[in-house]
């Protein structure tokens, strides 16, 4: 009997000729195999074709796919939340197997290797997880961090004869150096250089670590000069909500934008808003926001310690509270002026270190500073003669001395000259007021006889028009010790008698202004 059995039978030659069957591109013989309606509609035949079926296209899954969670006789599959279970599971499962399949085609012979972990549907303590996976859970090793190196003995070297290792091994600081970046601030990159076995030399570890130290203060200094001070064309968080509130008020209709920068401030332009019955606000304001950094101009005490109307408040070593009494000095003295006659700008109010002036301008464009204004002969004779009459306004009505005047803090508006920037004026009284004061004097006759004044006085002859003094030095150094002699007497003066009264003689003595 043929072992193979009926399969292994030649085929009975039918009519047609020999060739027939022979020919590969001949009608083939084939028997179809009958079988009832009641095979075709069997769930087990169709269980063990879904299996074949699994097993040539998922052979990873046959293990699992034979467990009696499927096939098992026990199983009630007349419930419908169990056949969805199942089903629900049997789909995570191929589709965790898919993700191993893309696990091991990405990471190939790689050294470094990405992991599906957090996707997967069945996680590792599953009976579907294969024995190279690891139980995060349960574990206590890190595969991605490599182990720390050995510690040298107290005897300072391992080993013995010709394989001493000393603690100063180039080898051996390497790797110590490579496991101590860990200690750097997160925000230093220093990548994966303990799972490469780098060796860093001390030289090179050293530099790192001082660039580590020093761009983690840069960064905290940054940090902290943007939440607590105002930069240039910026303000902080502090300041912004003082200009919401002018305008959630209704003080300030809109703020429009910074229209000039200086060493002490920044100044915004803005419309106004609604007036109210004890004040009136203009159409256009301008905004002046004192910076809260001392860094452009570090000698603003000296303006403030010595004016005893501040000098009991004064405190070096907060500078938010010597900027809250610079803007508060600016005020005080825009107001002297203002009531004296001298133009300058209106003080709104003041808010902290914000202080809300009225605009010198017009259709949000600031008046031009003296030195950019091109003036004929007649105007700027003109403008000589008003300044001339401002600043002993300014002495002796105001009893100010502006302390910083120059063509930079004289503005053209209207056929006329504004005074602006006050904040650092003093008076005579000021242990430098004098000194001050002929400065102001030099910067003046020093600009309009570049400009072709011929009427312009020269700084010594200036000083004594505006102060009424009758210094007759020739020369200027004498002409500064008398001014220094003279600033002596006054605040020995005032040491003795705790008055400020002027020591100073002639007829232009400057009157005390009681506060």
């Amino acid at each position: 009997m043929n072992p193979v059995g009926v399969a292994a039978a030649p085929p009975e030659a039918g009519p047609g000729p020999a060739w027939q069957s022979k020919c590969p591109w001949g009608t083939p013989n084939t028997t179809s195999i009958s079988c009832s309606l009641a095979d075709v509609m069997s769930e087990q035949l169709a269980k063990e074709l879904q299996l074949e079926e699994e097993n040539a296209a998922f052979p990873e899954v046959v293990a699992v796919a034979e467990g009696p969670f499927i096939t098992g006789e026990n199983t009630d599959t007349s419930s419908d939340l169990m056949l969805a279970q199942m089903l629900q599971m049997e789909f995570d499962r191929e589709y965790d197997a898919q993700l191993r399949r893309e696990e091991k085609k990405i990471n190939g012979d790689s050294k470094v290797s990405i992991s599906f972990e957090n996707y997967r549907k069945v996680h590792p303590y599953d009976s579907d997880s294969s024995e190279d996976e690891v139980d995060w859970q349960d574990t206590r090793h890190d595969p991605y961090r490599a182990d720390k190196p050995t510690t040298t003995p107290r005897k300072g070297f391992i080993g013995k004869g010709k394989d001493i290792t000393t603690k100063h091994d180039e080898v051996v600081c390497g790797r110590k150096n490579t496991a101590r970046m860990e200690n750097f601030a997160p925000e230093f990159q220093v990548g994966d250089g303990i799972g490469m076995d780098l060796k860093l030399s001390n030289q090179v570890f050293n530099a790192l670590k001082q660039h580590a130290y020093s761009e983690e203060r840069r960064s905290a200094r940054l940090h902290e000069k943007k939440e607590h001070s105002t930069a240039e064309k910026a303000v902080d968080p502090k300041t912004r909500l003082l200009l919401y509130k002018m305008v959630n008020a209704g003080m300030l209709e809109t703020i429009t934008g910074c229209i000039s920068t200086g060493k002490e401030s920044v100044v915004f332009h803005a419309y106004g808003g609604n007036a109210t019955e004890d004040k009136v606000i203009p159409p256009e304001c301008a905004i002046k926001v004192f910076k809260t950094t001392l860094n452009e101009f570090k000698n603003r005490d000296k303006y403030i310690k010595d004016d005893y109307r501040f000098k009991d408040r004064f405190s070096k070593l907060n500078p938010r509270k010597i900027i809250r009494m610079w803007a508060e000095k600016e005020m005080h003295n825009l107001t002297r002026m203002q009531n004296a006659g001298i133009p300058c700008p209106q003080v709104v109010i003041l808010k902290k270190h914000v202080l809300v002036m009225s605009f010198i301008g017009q259709d949000q464009v600031p008046a031009p500073k003296l030195k950019d204004v091109t003036l004929s002969s007649e105007d700027m004779k003109k403008a000589y003669y008003q300044i001339l009459n401002m600043m002993q306004q300014l002495y002796k009505e105001c009893n100010l001395v502006h302390a910083d005047l120059s063509e930079y803090n004289m503005l053209w508006h209207d056929g006329k000259v504004w005074l602006i920037d006050v904040s650092q004026s003093v008076e005579p009284t000021h242990p430098h007021g004098l000194e001050f004061l002929f400065r102001d004097c030099r910067n003046v006759s020093q600009f309009f006889q570049k400009a072709g004044v011929a009427e312009a006085l020269n700084e010594r002859e200036l000083f004594n028009a505006v102060s009424g003094f009758n210094i007759t030095a020739d020369n200027e150094v004498d002409f500064q010790a008398e001014i220094e002699a003279l600033e002596k007497m006054n605040e020995d003066h005032v040491q003795n008698h705790g008055k400020k009264l002027s020591m100073f003689s002639g007829d232009g003595d400057p009157p005390i202004y009681d506060e």
